[in-house]
């Protein structure tokens, strides 16, 4: 399936400075266990799964420190993970498909109420002829000529915070790592292959921590290989099943078996598969199978409301009382 795309990979590895190889052990081991991973939505754009669309929240001694992606429902469970909006570093989209971002109005409205008071930095992809760039796509929502004008004050900075939106680089064609610091974490994005829609991975970092967020992605270039190096947590979504034979969900979603293939070359402690359909969720032993004939590290199907820890890779919890 993948081979036609073997010159673009190899040359985004060289251009990188990165052999094709599994990865060495971990050069640095996570120290902080207060760190710990929300998965605020483990499901998809159905609305016959049971499960709130796609989101995460990564918190530090059960304090709010990043969302990543903000689907319906989401802001529900976050509101049962005990997050608090003050509390957030900033947001991070993977790429602006409904599932991954139609809980954002939600969030800046309840925003009003949380006594915030310093901005609030929205990263997400750059855009092309499909999709705005991400400060184009909060602009047409809360400016004053947006679907919610009457929210327009948190982009003037009339509000007690104002928004502030930062497109990161989601050119697939020339994938470029990027990085920055915030909060005293590490922020990573890199671009991925999701069809025509600008998508990126995250990954969020902290003393020698790591969680790693695939978004959606069928991985065509590799670039996760990068991102995902010696993470400790790799949130992989699962939306189509092994035995796929749609050509197109399979350009636009990873099979099982690149994901444990993922995991392998780059020696992620633990996989949490997440983003379920309704074509995934009842397939999970032969997805298990096709993962584990690569990678043999710690493995969860994820559901709404389940708790992660950085440090040790494993289940702590639900936020769901």
């Amino acid at each position: 399936m993948y081979s036609r795309f073997l010159k673009p990979k190899f040359f985004f590895n060289l251009m990188l400075g990165l052999a094709a190889v599994p990865a060495a052990a971990h050069a640095a081991q996570c120290t902080n266990a207060g760190l710990d991973v929300v998965v605020l939505g483990s499901g998809g754009p159905e609305l016959s799964d049971k499960r709130a669309s796609t989101g995460y929240l990564v918190r530090e001694n059960g304090k709010a420190r990043f969302i990543i992606d903000f689907g319906a429902g989401s802001s529900l469970n976050f509101e049962r993970a005990g997050g608090d909006i003050k509390d957030l570093e900033a947001l991070l989209f993977t790429h602006f498909h409904v599932d991954h971002s139609n809980d954002l109005p939600a969030l800046v409205k309840a925003s009003f109420f949380s006594g915030r008071n310093r901005d609030l930095p929205v990263y997400g992809p750059t855009g092309n002829h499909t999709i705005p760039t991400t400060p184009l796509f909060v602009e047409r929502q809360f400016g004053e000529k947006g679907v919610y004008p009457y929210l327009s004050d948190f982009l003037t900075g009339e509000a007690a915070f104002a928004l502030k939106p930062i497109a990161v680089n989601a050119d697939k064609k020339q994938p470029k790592l990027f990085e920055t610091k915030l909060g005293g974490f590490t922020l990573k994005a890199i671009p991925v292959e999701h069809g025509l829609l600008p998508s990126l991975g995250w990954r969020i970092e902290k003393n020698g921590c790591s969680v790693t967020v695939s978004g959606d992605t069928s991985n065509i270039g590799k670039t996760l290989d990068v991102l995902a190096k010696n993470t400790d947590i790799f949130i992989a979504h699962n939306a189509v099943p092994e035995s796929s034979t749609d050509r197109v969900a399979v350009k636009l979603h990873m099979i099982p078996s690149e994901i444990g293939r993922i995991a392998q070359q780059t020696g992620s402690r633990s996989v949490v598969l997440t983003h379920f359909m309704r074509r995934t969720e009842n397939v999970k032993p032969a997805t298990s199978a096709a993962i584990r004939k690569t990678y043999q590290g710690k493995l969860a199907f994820a559901e709404d409301c389940d708790i992660y820890s950085l440090k040790s890779g494993t289940k702590t919890g639900s936020c769901k009382k």
